[in-house]
């Protein structure tokens, strides 16, 4: 049997935030959640998630630069990264993919659709990390 998904939700708004613990929860997915971008860049460097939910809009620093900095950071490096944003314009999604997220979810978003992304994106990617020793990596 496989272990839970785990999920890291970075979002400033607590509402939404605990929206997105209980539907993912519901689904099966082990939760976490950080309501600032510097405790979410600090989990993600600590603990290994299949999957991250990142608002673009957060109070302390932009999401977009979390991305950049997480795509940094040998622990989640690999991690796909989900933008969940108040912004909607095609711009703003361009500008997210371009940070180098899998997707970008506009608020407010079906709760339906959200999990089956979230689901489906950590799914992809469970099946596309390699397991290699590091002596796999010299030869």
């Amino acid at each position: 049997m496989r272990d839970k998904t785990k999920v890291l939700i970075v979002e400033d708004d607590t509402p939404l935030a605990m929206l997105m613990v209980n539907v993912l929860s519901g689904a099966g997915c082990e939760v976490q959640v950080a309501n600032s971008g510097e405790k979410g860049m600090k989990i993600a460097e600590e603990i290994p998630f299949d999957i991250i939910t990142l608002d673009i809009d957060l109070e302390d620093v932009s999401g977009l630069i979390i991305c950049r900095k997480l795509r940094q950071k040998h622990i989640a490096r690999h991690t796909p990264i989900i933008f969940i944003s108040g912004r909607s314009l095609d711009e703003d999604k361009q500008r997210g993919l371009e940070a180098d997220a899998v997707d970008y979810i506009a608020k407010p978003f079906d709760v339906d659709n959200f999990i089956l992304r979230i689901v489906s994106q950590a799914r992809v990617n469970h099946r596309r990390t390699p397991i290699s020793t590091p002596e796999d990596t010299t030869k």
